[in-house]
């Protein structure tokens, strides 16, 4: 089900969390609650993990604040937030290599590590929240670029983020900061 947030509802209340829960049937689908309404989302290819590895492709059970925010300015107009965005340039990824000092964290392009490129053309990342997922203190293989972003055309699974709708991101962003919590439960 997909509801709409007025203008106003979103600038006036501020929403402290969203609770992501798995659809009983498909394990690549969720629910995306955020202060009484729903919306369609999307996990990784294969769903949730307790316990989350890099490149096992599942979306981590937990409780991630959000950080900030990256975007694509040059492709669509962001609405105000509470959180801090930035926009996305060519240069900019993302860090998925365990071993290197810089794992899961932004880096300059080019890189000679293994790494995502903030750039995307299938714009997933035209709107990217980064979550506090193995960043406060990172280990090695926990998971990386772990984030709130779009879905595609296609609407399928993520390598292990949320994604949503842009319409609906759109609606959510004005209510969000870095006080809000993305919850992730069975």
């Amino acid at each position: 089900m997909n509801v709409k947030i007025t203008k106003d509802r979103a600038k006036s209340q501020a929403l402290l969390e969203l609770i992501v829960t798995r659809h009983p049937r498909f394990r690549e689908q969720a629910l995306l609650s955020a202060g009484g309404l729903v919306f369609p989302a999307m996990l990784g290819r294969n769903g949730l993990r307790l316990f989350k590895r890099e490149g096992d492709g599942a979306t981590p059970v937990a409780r991630m604040r959000l950080l900030y925010g990256f975007c694509r300015a040059d492709r669509l107009h962001v609405p105000p937030t509470r959180l801090k965005m930035i926009s996305i340039r060519q240069t900019m990824g993302w860090c998925d290599a365990p071993g290197h000092p810089a794992y899961n964290q932004p880096v300059r392009l080019p890189f000679g590590h293994s790494h995502e490129p903030l750039a995307r053309d299938d714009g997933l990342y035209d709107i990217c929240l980064v979550l506090d997922w193995n960043i406060g203190s990172r280990r090695r293989h926990r998971g990386s670029a772990i984030f709130f972003h779009l879905t595609g055309s296609e609407r399928g699974p993520t390598e292990g983020c949320i994604a949503i709708q842009r319409a609906d991101m759109l609606r959510l962003l004005p209510a969000l900061g870095p006080d809000t919590h993305v919850t992730v439960r069975w």
